[in-house]
């Protein structure tokens, strides 16, 4: 991670967060999938499968979850295909084999599954259970951002943000975290103001960086919060305001985000008991949005 003035770290990266899949369509009993007709029954396995694989507790467990995408995977259904393939990815629920992944997202990939596309962009790009190609990622993920999948958009940029695969294009990235950040996407919006911050790919601006990253705070990402506590902590773009910018990267660490931690101790030791103490109502306040999943691979509904 290298650092670019005003102690203002670069943190930009891809994921791919939570999606939740439209929802099927057909009659009799059965569904439509990329033209083919998929029983209903399939579809209720992969939810019971989502069910428990998020709410563990006395009769839920992660091999249950398992079972029901096997179940919902086998009568061809994509999602559930998509969500056997994470549970084989991570070790989730059985051990981990990144070759079952590979074969359950590309039979999901076959049903033309945006989401299967962009994990499989993933493996790629980190070799997971494939030789590293950078070449390869980059067609499963435009083939998902043609699909509308905002992760996919993300990651693209992370390929030219990077160079990976081609030359560093700061310009192109910018487009695709644009795409995905106008859409609602916390993660684009978090890269694209920390292009605007430091004016790469597009002209530096403080405020555009603020607006972006405020975006994304309130979605919860975490990254998103440290950067707007600098803004606020600096006075960059806004009026500077220690005791906000206090309760803004102490959210993000109560979020379980370490890297602002010694700001925290910083901006903390400038602060009275009662600015302390309204600040940390705040953090934990912020608590309430939903933190941006920080896993590559996440579980479709």
């Amino acid at each position: 991670m290298r650092t670019i003035g005003a102690g203002y770290k670069v943190w930009r990266w891809a994921i791919l967060g939570l999606v939740v899949a439209g929802a099927l369509t057909g009659s009799a009993g059965f569904a439509q999938q990329g033209g083919h007709a998929i029983p209903i029954s399939a579809k209720a396995e992969n939810d019971r499968g989502v069910e428990l694989a998020l709410v563990l507790g006395p009769g839920r467990s992660l091999k249950d979850a398992r079972k029901c995408f096997e179940r919902g995977a086998r009568e061809g259904y994509a999602p559930a295909q998509v969500n056997l393939a994470v549970m084989n990815v991570y070790g989730l629920g059985m051990p981990q084999n990144y070759g079952a992944a590979l074969y359950w997202l590309k039979s999901a990939a076959e049903s033309r599954n945006p989401q299967a596309y962009t994990n499989l962009g993933i493996l790629y790009l980190k070799g997971w259970g494939v030789q590293q190609n950078y070449a390869e990622a980059r067609k499963y993920f435009e083939l998902a951002a043609e699909a509308g999948d905002t992760g996919a958009m993300v990651n693209l940029g992370f390929l030219a943000d990077g160079g990976l695969g081609s030359a560093v294009d700061h310009a192109a990235a910018a487009e695709y975290y644009r795409h995905a950040a106008e859409r609602g996407d916390a993660l684009g919006q978090n890269n694209l103001a920390d292009l605007y911050l430091r004016g790469e790919g597009v002209a530096q601006s403080s405020a555009q960086a603020f607006a972006w990253f405020e975006k994304a705070a309130e979605q919860g990402n975490t990254g998103a919060r440290i950067k707007l506590g600098f803004m606020y902590a600096n006075g960059r773009a806004t009026k500077r305001d220690e005791e906000t910018a206090y309760a803004y990267i102490l959210a993000a660490s109560i979020a379980g985000d370490a890297r602002g931690v010694e700001y925290v101790r910083a901006i903390g030791a400038k602060l009275s008991a009662e600015q302390l103490e309204s600040a940390t109502k705040r953090a934990k306040a912020m608590q309430v949005a939903p933190v941006v999943p920080r896993e590559e691979m996440a579980f479709v509904k």
